[in-house]
């Protein structure tokens, strides 16, 4: 087996407009080890989607698309159409966000399933509907024998996205790209769909995605992590090194926007200020400069490169951050940095 089941290399994906180009993605690298869960985040806009979609080669045909996607020693953006049929599905499958823009509301789950199957497996329709039933029991359909036969009206919102990760996980794919797979869902519910795409996993083989802007996902279902940010990464590390030791101001904000359980309820919840910049174009300087605390006369003028800062699990160069003070950040008090705009002893 490889050491990395798909690798991306330097992409780029630009959008041509009536306005201009919009840079949507911006020199991504990532790779996925067998079995391996890499979580993207990062805000609406950062690239995320994008980048599963140019994956799957599933962008509308006016993308720029430029690098490499290499999948099982291919690189999937020099094949053709066709080509690409067979890799989804079997190959790569791609769980969506919205399960009901995924599934045909005209057609029952089961039907639904078993077409997935059918369309890359010679075997018969009664074989594939036993092969259906037994995926939805084991993504926890409660009678999957008589709810095969319904609608996807008639699934509840969680269930019809466990729904969704049976059709990914039907062919036994070696890369799973989950996309946002528990937005709009709530907390019990959402740990149903986890629990099912870690049995999607344990069933495959399959390294999966995860692209979310739940940090909390992340936090108890990945070993890598990629935090994106204005098309490009600025920060990619173990689990371990970006809660515990990030060195980007951006990651810094979105872990000070989240709840702490282990504290006493107190503390309010900090705030990145600003948007997200405009993707239209071309711009001099760190995209995150104009909402940072810590921005300098350096930043607006230079955009940093991602860099091998400290680890907290390795010594290997793993942990990376695109900053220009990425080292005095990861030393720094992480709680302060977007504290009222105030910086606190984190520039030394």
């Amino acid at each position: 087996m490889p050491e990395h089941v798909l690798q991306i290399e330097r992409l780029e994906v630009d959008f041509p407009t009536k306005d201009g180009v919009v840079h949507a993605v911006r020199g991504v690298d990532l790779f996925l080890e067998p079995g391996q869960v890499l979580g993207i985040v990062g805000e609406s806009g950062s690239g995320k989607s994008v980048t599963a979609l140019a994956t799957m080669g599933l962008l509308p045909k006016g993308a720029q698309v430029r690098g490499a996607i290499r999948f099982d020693d291919t690189d999937l953006l020099t094949l053709k159409e066709k080509q690409l049929t067979n890799v989804r599905g079997t190959g790569i499958a791609m769980i969506f966000q919205d399960p009901m823009t995924a599934l045909n509301p005209v057609y029952t789950i089961g039907w639904q399933i078993s077409e997935a199957i059918l369309a890359h497996q010679d075997m018969s329709k009664d074989a594939a509907r036993d092969r259906a039933i037994e995926l939805l029991a084991k993504v926890g359909i409660p009678n999957p024998a008589e709810r095969i036969d319904n609608y996807p009206h008639e699934f509840s919102g969680g269930m019809r996205q466990r729904a969704v990760i049976a059709i990914g996980m039907a062919n036994d794919p070696t890369v799973i790209l989950a996309d946002e797979p528990t937005t709009a869902l709530d907390v019990t519910v959402q740990a149903q769909v986890l629990t099912s795409l870690r049995t999607a996993m344990d069933e495959t083989g399959a390294a999966l995605l995860l692209i979310t802007h739940d940090l909390g996902v992340i936090a108890g279902l990945a070993d890598r992590v990629l935090v994106m940010y204005a098309g490009r990464a600025v920060e990619i590390g173990t689990a371990e090194d970006v809660f515990y030791r990030p060195s980007m101001p951006y990651t810094l904000g979105l872990l000070g926007s989240l709840p702490r359980l282990d504290g006493d309820g107190s503390a309010r919840l900090r705030q990145i200020p600003g948007a997200p910049p405009s993707m239209l174009g071309d711009r001099t300087g760190c995209p995150f400069a104009p909402r940072c605390p810590l921005a300098t006369d350096l930043c607006r003028e230079t955009e940093p490169d991602l860099t091998v800062v400290p680890s907290v699990t390795s010594d290997t160069g793993d942990h990376r951050a695109a900053c220009h003070y990425a080292e005095a950040v990861g030393r720094g008090d992480h709680g302060q940095v977007f504290s009222d705009g105030v910086v606190d002893n984190v520039i030394v």
